[in-house]
């Protein structure tokens, strides 16, 4: 049986990426940001958020990060 991954609030994945909010609610809305809605509010697996900023981490370019509102230096 495969190990449950912790369901994080959209408050503590911008807690853990250091960024704001919105940011969350803005890369989610657009499909930028693996999660899930639940009623009104958004959901993300810990496992598929971090498998999500190991891509984005190598495969995108300073300004890239910047236009979502991410830093490397911050995140890393």
């Amino acid at each position: 049986m495969a190990a449950v991954s912790r369901i994080m609030t959209a408050k503590e994945v911008a807690d853990y990426l250091r960024c704001h909010i919105s940011t969350v609610y803005r890369l989610a809305k657009n499909g930028k940001l693996p999660g899930f809605r639940l009623g009104a509010d958004w959901r993300f697996r810990e496992d598929a958020l971090q498998n999500w900023l190991d891509v984005e981490l190598t495969s995108a370019s300073a300004s890239e990060l910047e236009e979502m509102g991410l830093d490397r230096s911050r995140v890393a």
